[in-house]
């Protein structure tokens, strides 16, 4: 068994440990996830020892085993540059949303904790798996303990936005099934390693057509997850009704989902069709980074106006993976990561926000400052590295993705800088309504400022919001180097290259043109 493996499965221990936690003993089930969860993200600090002096080529930590004979599925997990920095994401967050919900839950504490760690068991799967059968598991298994999050501890419509997240999420899943059993009856193997070099090699080749359908039937189930516009609408009910961990894991790491299947599937697995495509997924995420930013600025809801700006933040996600471009696509995996810290940064600060005033409404806050100083100031600072100010951590990704789509297409950075601009407007003005003004008598007897363990709970991700945006080269290098891999395997036209020695001059043009005309399809 090596490291990773033991990374993946020690939260489905705890799950199942903490099953076993009397229900009359809610402390003991708050420390015992608090300290799985600790122990998992320290164990999983381990992961970065091969990438600390060097940058593998290959997957690292990696275990392929039979798992069942007929159809031939493996346990095929690996590690590379791509999926480094999201588990380290996971591990981090998870002991922060079990601090976060440590008085907050009061019913059914236990199915709680252990939900959250079920969760985690999947999310850290998704990311790792190179089988396709294993990683549509894992994909399925964070259904499951999110839908409860919602259904059992939400809001009043907590019900509604459960069913709502699933259906979308499950008719996604069910396309994205048919496609990877389609690609098994075809090549004979549910392993992406050996899929991907049977295609790369010609011995499995694919038509026009299958290529077509084949990224559509993908692309549908990752952009669901994104969400792309105009496959966003189930976002906005699951955040508003979700507990606030639910909301910091979905936002996070659950959304990320979504790009790192694109990223890791769509485009080496159907490059043409990829590369065809991408005129009108750039469209439509540009439309969902200015459509979410509008929507966002006229939200009453605080929880609603931060998952509009997730339709938008997430687009520059989408306009950086295809734009093909080595700037737009290191931008897109590092604003993964900033989106994962921000944005559950924000979740957060509504969350205690909302402890204290049970409402989420922007109207009924207005002069948090004078009672709440220290909770004003990092809600300052978390709403600053939203909105992408330089030396906190938006800002290198979102300059990266428009560096990179300016070098394709400069209308596309001209479109999408709008979105910049429109996020500073309605994150500032949503804070100026919040924070300032005059405490009424009654906000000011229930606003107390942050206790030690919501402290706890922010300074890993205010460190993280400074020193990404200020020393980033801390964390590129492997995402660089696993990006130049991807943007290699994707390259079009392999099969209409010609390659000819020593050609006769009046042959040389005839195949400067064809290999011209292979890079434009």
């Amino acid at each position: 068994m090596s490291l990773l493996d033991l990374v993946i499965f020690l939260p489905l221990i705890g799950f199942l440990a903490l099953l076993l936690v009397p229900r009359g003993a809610p402390g003991m089930s708050r420390t015992a996830a608090l300290g799985i969860s600790l122990v998992i993200f320290l164990v999983s600090l381990g992961l970065l020892g091969p990438y600390w002096f060097a940058q593998p080529t290959g997957y690292t930590f990696s275990t392929d085993i039979p798992w069942i004979s007929t159809p031939t599925i493996r346990y095929h997990v690996g590690l590379d540059g791509l999926s480094l920095w999201l588990i380290l994401l996971t591990t981090l967050l998870t002991p922060i949303c079990i601090v976060i919900s440590w008085k907050y839950i009061q019913n059914r504490v236990k199915e709680y904790f252990a939900f959250l760690l079920l969760l985690e068991f999947g999310l850290i799967g998704v990311f790792v798996a190179l089988d396709l059968f294993l990683f549509y598991v894992f994909w399925e298994i964070t259904l499951v303990p999110m839908y409860f999050l919602i259904g059992i501890w939400g809001h009043d419509r907590r019900i509604y936005a459960a069913v709502k997240f699933f259906l979308y999420t499950m008719a996604g899943s069910v396309l994205m099934l048919a496609a990877m059993i389609y690609l098994y009856n075809r090549s004979g193997s549910f392993d992406f390693t050996i899929i991907q070099s049977m295609i790369q090699t010609g011995r499995l080749s694919l038509s026009w057509e299958e290529q077509i359908l084949l990224f559509l039937a993908f692309f549908i189930a990752f952009a669901i997850k994104v969400p792309l516009f105009p496959l966003h609408t189930w976002l906005p009910d699951a955040h508003v009704e979700a507990p606030t961990a639910g909301s910091v894991m979905l936002a996070s790491v659950m959304l990320k989902m979504g790009c790192y299947g694109l990223i890791r599937f769509c485009l080496p697995l159907f490059p043409n069709a990829a590369r065809s495509c991408s005129g009108w997924i750039n469209a439509l995420a540009i439309t969902g980074i200015i459509y979410g930013a509008l929507v966002a600025m006229v939200q009453p809801n605080m929880k609603k106006l931060v998952a509009y700006s997730s339709v938008s933040h997430l687009g520059f996600v989408v306009l950086g993976i295809f734009s093909f471009t080595q700037q737009g696509m290191d931008g897109a995996v590092y604003q993964m990561l900033n989106h994962g810290i921000s944005t559950g940064g924000l979740f957060i600060m509504v969350g205690y926000l909302y402890e204290r005033r049970h409402s989420l409404e922007i109207k009924s806050f207005g002069g948090v400052a004078t009672p709440a100083p220290n909770l004003s100031t990092v809600f300052l600072i978390t709403t600053l590295a939203s909105i992408g100010l330089p030396l906190l951590n938006n800002f290198i990704g979102e300059f990266l993705v428009l560096q990179g789509a300016a070098t394709v297409n400069f209308s596309w950075t001209v479109f999408a800088a709008i979105g910049v601009i429109l996020s500073a407007v309605y994150m500032l003005w949503m804070y100026q309504r919040v924070i300032y003004g005059r405490a009424t008598e009654d906000l000011a007897h229930h606003m107390p400022d942050l206790s030690g363990r919501e402290w706890a709970a922010m300074l890993p991700l205010l460190v993280l919001m400074v020193w990404m945006g200020s020393f980033s080269q801390s964390f590129l290098p492997p995402i660089s180097a696993q990006t130049a891999k991807i943007l290699e395997q994707s390259k079009v036209g392999v099969d209409f290259r010609v390659s000819v020695k020593n050609p006769a001059p009046v042959l040389s043009s005839a195949v400067e043109n064809k290999e011209t005309g292979s890079a434009a399809r």
